[in-house]
């Protein structure tokens, strides 16, 4: 079984749903899939939970490839006002949802092996392959960030996908610093600054496991639409996400997930409740 955690609201319901459908469509291995919520209204009103409906929809598309597979929704609203409620970077480069991943060594029943996916990423081979290598001697394992990596330091990560050793990090305390950065310093990529800072041991592991831009790559198993800087024909950013179909198309040029989004509309067509 393949432990998944995903974190998110209402919203990225979509993200949620095209990445599950990758995910089941090249994995043989059972599923079980946890999101981490919570209602945060009193930010913004579009800040409101993933519904009941939406994650037993996504349960029930998955069961379809395999019976054994799952999601199951935590809302951690409570854990977060109690940890992050009201500190300075609840307003940070992302939403406050990034934040939620630090909460995991707090959530009663979380496995001791578990792959965090940011929600704008796609599976194009076995999950397998990433999920089965070994992180015993390591808090987790992730690949560089691609601007990071040259402009922070050598060894700085790209948090959207980390394979976490739960067992370790608990004895290492990795999130419990983490989440005691967050209350006390304000930083430009705040989660991700966090968990570096905060790392005793990690395993670097190569780039087929979190692509940030170059999707055709040969073996590649993680896809993640994060934003991206472009030069041509003039300096500015991209961020086009999997279920902006046209967009990927047209601007990323990135063909591969057709079959994978055609599946997600034709699913998508038959909700029968209200998003």
């Amino acid at each position: 079984m393949v432990n998944i955690l995903l974190c998110g609201n209402k919203r990225v319901f979509d993200g949620a749903l095209t990445q599950l459908i990758s995910m089941t469509n090249r994995t043989s291995e059972s599923i079980n899939c946890y999101i981490m919520t919570m209602d945060l209204t009193r930010l913004k009103k579009e800040y409101e939970s993933i519904t009941e409906e939406q994650v037993h929809f996504l349960e029930k598309v998955i069961t379809k490839k395999n019976s054994e597979n799952k999601v199951t929704r935590l809302d951690v609203t409570q854990l977060y006002e109690k940890e992050f409620g009201g500190c300075a970077n609840e307003t940070a480069y992302c939403t406050p949802y990034t934040l939620l991943r630090l909460l995991a060594d707090m959530v009663e029943d979380i496995p001791d092996k578990l792959l965090y996916l940011d929600i704008d990423i796609m599976i194009a081979g076995d999950i397998n392959q990433l999920y089965n290598i070994d992180v015993s001697e390591y808090e987790y394992a992730a690949v560089k960030e691609k601007y990071g990596c040259w402009l922070i330091r050598p060894d700085y990560i790209n948090a959207g996908m980390l394979l976490l050793n739960m067992k370790r990090i608990k004895e290492t305390g990795l999130l419990s610093k983490a989440r005691q950065l967050i209350k006390t310093k304000k930083m430009l990529f705040a989660d991700q600054d966090a968990i570096f800072h905060s790392t005793t041991k990690k395993l670097i592991i190569p780039r087929i496991y979190n692509e940030q831009s170059k999707f055709d790559r040969r073996g590649t198993i993680v896809c993640h639409f994060c934003k991206r800087l472009m030069f041509l024909p003039y300096p500015h950013t991209e961020n086009y996400k999997q279920w902006q179909i046209d967009e990927i198309h047209k601007y990323l040029k990135c063909h591969y997930f057709d079959s994978d989004l055609e599946e997600y509309l034709e699913v998508k067509n038959t909700i029968d409740f209200e998003m």
